[in-house]
């Protein structure tokens, strides 16, 4: 398809713009982070050189490729009406930068970005449809996110959340944490009851002494009183034979 054929399908809005895949040589007028806008000779709009169409390789800002005032050769790649605004997009990697002749001579390589974009506006269509669904509430269990004859619950049944493992890790650290805690309050009360069971059986110690020594002090005064009642007795004998001896 030639270029007058193109021309005289585009909208008549177009009209006083350079012509598609035509190729010219601007003046970069300002540098942006995503691209570059060059201006032609005789042309009052500027257009658009993205980053992704300044050089075959990745380019990560278009202030490493070139500077405001420097003069680059283009193809025009692009040119499309968004509501009232004209926008017209440029490409540099189509053009050899010191001849300015046409590496790309069939187009081939435009017509795959072209596709390309197109597609990408695509599936910008399709997530705002995504979103729509992610957003309606089911009628059947009163989830959001699905509709109804997705609805994969049934009457009985309930249905928990299984903790992942970012959450079931601070579990694990609390209950280790508690474990020590645990082991030391078992030690303590196991000191105390040692410390009980010391302190009863030194008081049955005592108990028992004391038992003991008082019954020794018994069977002491027992043996004191018998002795005792042997020396009275031995007194009356002698007593007995001195009368006995004195009236004989």
């Amino acid at each position: 398809m030639s270029n007058r054929d193109r021309s005289s399908r585009e909208p008549a809005g177009l009209d006083g713009l350079p012509p598609m895949y035509s190729i010219a040589k601007g003046e970069v007028v300002s540098v942006q982070t995503y691209g570059a806008f060059v201006r032609l000779p005789g042309y009052r709009k500027e257009g658009l050189v993205h980053v992704s169409e300044m050089s075959a390789s990745r380019v990560e800002s278009a202030s490493e490729i070139v500077d405001v005032g420097e003069q680059v050769w283009i193809k025009v790649i692009g040119r499309e009406i968004q509501g009232e605004k004209v926008k017209l997009s440029f490409s540099m990697k189509a053009v050899n930068q010191g001849t300015g002749r046409d590496l790309d001579p069939n187009n081939v390589q435009a017509e795959q970005d072209a596709r390309r974009r197109r597609q990408f506006r695509d599936q910008g269509s399709n997530r705002i449809t995504l979103e729509a669904v992610l957003n309606t509430t089911c009628s059947k269990c009163g989830c959001k996110g699905h509709f109804t004859k997705d609805c994969f619950s049934a009457p009985g049944l309930q249905y928990a959340l299984v903790p992942e493992e970012d959450d079931e890790e601070p579990l694990r650290q609390q209950t280790s944490a508690a474990a020590p805690q645990q082991d030391s309050e078992k030690k303590k009360k196991k000191k105390k009851e040692k410390k009980m069971k010391k302190k009863k059986t030194k008081r049955e110690r005592k108990e028992s002494e004391s038992d003991g020594s008082s019954g020794g002090d018994g069977k002491a005064k027992r043996r004191r009183h018998s002795s005792s009642l042997e020396k009275q007795d031995k007194k009356k004998k002698k007593h007995k034979k001195e009368k006995l001896h004195k009236h004989s």
